[in-house]
């Protein structure tokens, strides 16, 4: 994969004392920040970020959970202390666009922030990379990838939640990937088990755990990558292959992943 290590990712404070406010936000989120197998996504995308020359600025130590965990586990109260802290943070910087990695932080920031006062122009990565692609910016090299197969698994918070299916497809296109679509896709596809903050709690009576059969929709594909765009979906995803006795075979790659290793 592409090296990652000197890339030049701006700090809001510091960028913003001396004047400058960035276009973008880029809300790096809590998988992201904490957890080892995500910072790997995070680090790609900032990559990206960087060799486009896109006007960002991360807020680093400031970044704390914007609260879609606590309203998804009927903690009320918690969200909107969360909430309104971060609405004024962004308020002292000015800030009016945010791209996110997490379709979970996607959503809250683009519909539920608004009814507490937070409005911004809020993009999935996958969406901003799909623009870049329509303008002639990003150059992807078809040759790294082609000939591979891929299979994607649609978040429930970029699919159902928000209709967005057409922009990773579109890069997955363009990366020159086979892709083989799963029996149950797009608006019918099956969650990975995580969201609703099913994440951090123990599982439910039931005869099969909801990431098992997700990961049985995949592996029925035959496709060599996994290919997803959400840290939950990662994680629910990597387990599975790992219960399978599938890691060392098939790989479960973000797209952030994917289009950095193709990168012209």
């Amino acid at each position: 994969m592409e090296n990652t290590e000197n890339i030049n990712v701006p700090i809001m404070s510091e960028v913003f004392t001396k004047g400058h406010k960035p276009e973008y936000l880029f809300w790096v989120g809590c998988a992201g920040a904490f957890d080892n197998r995500y910072m790997k996504v995070a680090k790609a995308f900032a990559t990206i970020l960087d060799k486009l020359k896109t006007d960002f600025a991360v807020l680093g130590t400031e970044e704390t959970c914007n609260g879609d965990p606590a309203r998804r586990a009927g903690n009320e109260m918690l969200f909107q202390m969360q909430a309104l802290s971060l609405i004024e943070l962004f308020d002292s910087y000015e800030i009016k666009k945010i791209i996110c990695i997490c379709p979970h932080c996607y959503n809250i920031f683009k519909n539920e922030y608004p009814d507490l006062g937070g409005n911004y122009e809020v993009v999935h990565y996958t969406e901003f990379l799909s623009d870049e692609l329509f303008k002639g910016n990003l150059n992807l090299d078809k040759s790294k990838l082609k000939g591979k197969t891929v299979t994607f698994h649609d978040p429930c918070y970029l699919g159902r939640a928000n209709d967005i299916y057409d922009a990773p497809r579109k890069l997955i296109n363009e990366l020159g990937l086979k892709n083989k679509e799963m029996k149950r896709t797009k608006s019918f596809a099956l969650c990975c088990g995580a969201g609703g903050s099913q994440m951090f709690k123990d599982a439910e009576k039931g005869n099969k755990e909801v990431f098992i059969e997700r990961t049985e929709d995949a592996l029925e594909t035959n496709a060599g990558i996994i290919a997803s765009s959400c840290p939950f979906c990662m994680t629910m995803l990597t387990d599975g292959l790992k219960y399978k006795n599938k890691e060392e075979e098939i790989k479960n790659l973000d797209l952030a992943e994917l289009i950095l290793n193709a990168m012209i």
